[in-house]
């Protein structure tokens, strides 16, 4: 059953983090003629979405946004809209492959030298890295499919994906919806069946 999505408080969400790089954003997007570009939608959960929740709120409020940006209307509370905008998202980790076999970014060298008295010295090094663990990337794709509420008859959708180092502000989910959203929205319909690169 799909749930549609309350947005009153989430519309006022502060995205204060814009000003901060995001990696390029690959687009997909499909659709049959040209599609609509105007009528009342509503934003429901995608069936089988894996990751709900208040995350996933974020994501699609900020679906919402740019639906409105490109011409559609904000169905009110309650009433029955022209269209729906099936969301799902999923945020995956990667873990860094950069360590060793015993799992410990140890280095070990050693060296000889000869002195101008004629003496010889042999010296060991160890170097330690002590910045920590190598952060892994987060991969994050969100997936958007618009629908005539009358007879279920899908004429758009779309797939936004990109990847940031766990821990950075670019990987902060907020930021991330909204670069995804404005790539995969932006431009609508956009070239169907043609991937692209926004940055």
């Amino acid at each position: 059953m799909l749930k549609k999505i309350a947005f009153s408080s989430l519309l006022a969400l502060s995205l204060s983090g814009c000003a901060t790089a995001v990696p390029p954003v690959e687009v997909t997007r499909f659709h049959i003629g040209d599609p609509v570009h105007s009528g009342s939608i509503a934003v429901e959960e995608m069936a089988g979405n894996p990751d709900v929740g208040l995350e996933f709120r974020t994501y699609a409020a900020t679906v919402d946004q740019e639906l409105q940006r490109v011409g559609f209307t904000a169905a009110p509370e309650g009433a029955k809209s022209d269209y729906v905008a099936l969301v799902g998202f999923r945020r995956t980790f990667r873990e860094p492959d950069s360590y060793g076999a015993n799992g410990k970014p140890v280095s070990v060298g050693v060296g000889g030298a000869v002195g101008s008295g004629g003496y010889s010295g042999l010296g060991l090094g160890i170097g330690i890295n002590l910045s920590g663990k190598p952060k892994g990337q987060v991969f994050t794709e969100l997936q958007v499919q618009i629908r005539r509420r009358a007879d279920s008859t899908t004429i758009w959708e779309g797939r936004a994906q990109t990847q940031a180092r766990e821990g950075t502000p670019a990987s902060q989910p907020g930021l991330v919806a909204q670069k995804l959203a404005a790539a995969l929205i932006g431009g609508y319909p956009g070239e169907s069946g043609q991937t692209i690169t926004v940055k």
